[in-house]
């Protein structure tokens, strides 16, 4: 029997739009989720186990602590399963820090619908909450010092919204969603026009009012991104010292992103200097996950 699959309540949509992520994005991605989940079969374990009828309450349970987000996007994919045939009871808000042990959310539906959602629910929020957790941890080291902590294009291929968004709840800040927002001129940018300068140059005469960051591995290359007119300048794998003396001279002509095999016990060091903010790809592409688990409690045998 082939399942069937539902739109967005209105809640959810409202929700989505409040917490900035796009409802297509986020209904596609239950979608995919459910999907890849049956392949177009069924989920024979329930099938045989549980009867059809039955009704149940699955509760979203921290194993773990730390830094909730992604519950917005697990009701979606609840919304996809069950349509209006379920009750959803949010007890914690986005961003909150939970202990083990904590309800972060609780749906109540046909049994079924529930194990049909449990797995991709879970992870989405254990995943988004393990990046907003990670996220705070950063933000947290550099709390002494006007630096942020900015995620970059190293995210998961078609997670890049929500990933981002967890970025968001934990306390950072997104750098570019994709290529059109900004220019970022890079080593491989510089190499095909034959310098830092020229290359600037180019994104500038093509796109005059688009902000324009530039890449840069030497203090010298620095100078050169300075005098050009960069915005932002990216300064890759530099030591502590050189990161301060970059900030020196660069005296506030430009904002300063440190990059480059960050980890978090540099941060306050590497924050210290006076960089604006420390890009960290780590947040999405290594943060270990949050350990959350599902408890199922039968209702009733009746629909």
């Amino acid at each position: 029997m082939p399942y069937s699959t539902h739109g967005l309540s209105a809640e959810t949509i409202a929700l989505l739009t409040e917490a900035g992520l796009r409802q297509l994005d986020v209904e596609s991605l239950a979608v995919r989720a459910l999907q890849e989940d049956v392949d177009g079969g069924v989920d024979v374990t329930t099938v045989a186990t549980v009867p059809m009828e039955q009704r149940g309450r699955l509760a979203l349970v921290a194993r773990g602590g730390g830094v909730v987000a992604g519950l917005v996007v697990a009701r979606a994919i609840f919304d996809v399963v069950c349509g209006d045939d379920m009750t959803c009871d949010v007890s914690v808000e986005e961003g909150s820090h939970v202990e083990p042990g904590t309800e972060l959310m609780a749906v109540t539906s046909s049994t079924h619908n529930l194990l049909r959602a449990e797995r991709p629910a879970l992870n989405a929020v254990s995943h988004l909450s393990g990046i907003a957790t990670a996220t705070r941890a950063w933000v947290a080291a550099v709390a002494n010092t006007d630096a942020g902590i900015r995620d970059t294009r190293k995210t998961t291929p078609g997670l890049r919204g929500v990933e981002k968004y967890a970025v968001r709840v934990g306390g950072g800040l997104n750098h570019r969603m994709n290529l059109a927002d900004a220019a970022l001129v890079k080593d491989n940018h510089v190499e095909a026009l034959g310098g830092v300068d020229e290359a600037f140059r180019a994104v500038r005469r093509a796109f005059p009012e688009i902000p324009i960051e530039v890449e840069v591995d030497t203090l010298e290359q620095l100078d050169v991104a300075i005098d050009a007119g960069a915005d932002l300048i990216l300064l890759d794998n530099f030591s502590v010292e050189e990161m301060a003396e970059a900030v020196r001279r660069t005296s506030g002509r430009a904002l300063l992103e440190a990059s480059g095999g960050l980890t978090l016990d540099q941060a306050a060091a590497v924050a210290a200097t006076g960089v604006d903010h420390l890009a960290v790809g780590a947040l999405t592409h290594s943060s270990p996950v949050l350990d959350i688990g599902a408890d199922l409690t039968v209702v009733s045998e009746e629909s």
